[in-house]
């Protein structure tokens, strides 16, 4: 399972690293994959975003669902930004690299929506459930070092 992951990785890592100061997991600046952020908080699930509620944070575009999740995004965006810019929390806490996400494969955390690679059998979340103590310090620590280069 790690091997995959790995090699996905490393697939991934030449646009995951093309912009240097940008941390966050973005595909022509759109954010999550188009999910609304504000959806994995307040209705504790993922649901796709729609462009007419679109809102930008700091050069990252998120699409919520309705009015009122945009203005909640508008309002309090650190609070519903998932945390590690959006990438795999298990990836960064098991080896410390940024992997893809399924967007639909999450875990709210302390307030905070954690994402997770979910694909070819390989769920990610499971894994992290596992270790999650463990893994979440990890995470934390490799984040931190990722984002002060």
């Amino acid at each position: 399972m790690k091997n995959i992951i790995i090699i996905l990785s490393f697939l991934f890592s030449f646009t995951a690293f093309s912009q240097k100061t940008e941390h966050r997991n973005l595909e022509n600046k759109l954010a999550i994959q188009g999910y609304d952020p504000v959806s994995y908080i307040e209705q504790k699930k993922a649901i796709k975003g729609k462009k007419e509620f679109a809102v930008n944070v700091n050069g990252a575009i998120y699409y919520t669902s309705s009015e009122k999740n945009r203005e909640l995004l508008k309002k309090d965006p650190a609070r519903y930004e998932p945390v590690y810019g959006g990438w795999c929390a298990f990836a960064l806490g098991d080896y410390g690299e940024k992997v893809e996400i399924n967007p639909t494969t999450f875990k709210i955390i302390d307030h905070k929506t954690h994402l997770f690679y979910n694909k070819f059998f390989n769920n990610t979340l499971n894994s992290w459930n596992k270790n999650e103590t463990t893994l979440k310090k990890n995470a934390d620590q490799n984040w931190k070092k990722l984002t002060e280069k």
